[in-house]
């Protein structure tokens, strides 16, 4: 089942049949028996129309993982070679240890068709397309969403001790259209898609799969929780496998288009 976030409260969908959930977002997420509970929601009298979709997040935090793939560890020592911080992503990639970095507070966040923003002191930016995982106040993952991870390539490639002013500003982060409410990973055959678009007439489309995903999202999750609480829950992108060609760089206007196979799309436009 899904999980949509709306202007008129929490709506879940089940076989194409909507039905409005009667409780606040971030109780809601965090409710250990919350599939029992969406279950019991979906009754005669619950049923409604989605509208006025919004990003799926009330009062957490977002948080990112890098060089999860072999295509982002690649681009990353491209991007920094000249400032000798190259070999630190093949360290990286290779370490027990994950990169886990802080990605975004929920006011900064962007949901399904609002605008996201790239840096006015950046001349190089890019999307990044990621599964991304919610998970609750006790470190489980609940389901997974769609996460477009904005990058500043110039300014991390400057000094990789800037990737916090390269990743987080307002509306460098989106996610939606929904939650897959789901104990299970999606299998390692699923997709993701990315797809720019540019005066209407697109410019890039890539794709990779969860089988290219080097860390578990368990894994993931276990680090993220090492000494650190997170009492509303937390959100956590996974990494990108998608890297446009180095002399891409995004404009004002441009559409960004993601796709997970059983999630959905989010699309955002370039302000």
């Amino acid at each position: 089942m899904k999980l949509y976030r709306t202007t008129k409260g929490p709506i879940v969908e089940s076989n194409q049949r909507y039905y409005l959930v009667g409780s606040d977002w971030d109780v809601l997420i965090n409710r250990v028996d919350l599939l029992d509970y969406l279950t019991s929601q979906m009754a005669p009298g619950n049923e409604t129309e989605l509208e006025g979709t919004l990003a799926p997040i009330g009062s957490q935090e977002v948080w990112a993982a890098g060089v999860t793939y072999y295509r982002s560890r690649t681009a990353r020592m491209e991007e920094s070679q000249q400032a000798g911080g190259g070999n630190f992503y093949d360290r990286v990639y290779n370490a027990e240890r994950p990169e886990l970095f802080f990605k975004s507070s929920a006011h900064r966040v962007a949901g399904p068709g609002v605008k996201v923003h790239i840096r006015k002191d950046s001349k190089w930016n890019v999307p990044e397309p990621e599964l991304t995982l919610a998970i609750n106040s006790k470190g489980a993952i609940i389901g997974y969403t769609i996460g477009n991870d904005m990058s500043s390539r110039d300014i991390e490639g400057e000094n990789p001790l800037y990737l916090p002013q390269a990743k987080v500003y307002d509306r460098s982060c989106a996610l939606g259209p929904c939650i897959l409410i789901d104990s299970e990973l999606p299998a390692s055959s699923t997709e993701i898609r990315m797809r720019l678009e540019r005066n209407e007439e697109e410019v890039f489309q890539g794709s990779t799969t969860l089988a290219q995903l080097k860390r578990s999202p368990s894994q993931l999750v276990e680090f993220l929780f090492r000494d650190n609480s997170f009492p509303l829950g937390c959100f956590l992108l996974t990494g990108t496998g998608i890297v446009p060609p180095d002399d891409f760089t995004l404009q004002s206007g441009d559409r960004i288009e993601i796709s997970i196979d059983g999630i959905g799309m989010l699309a955002n436009v370039v302000d």
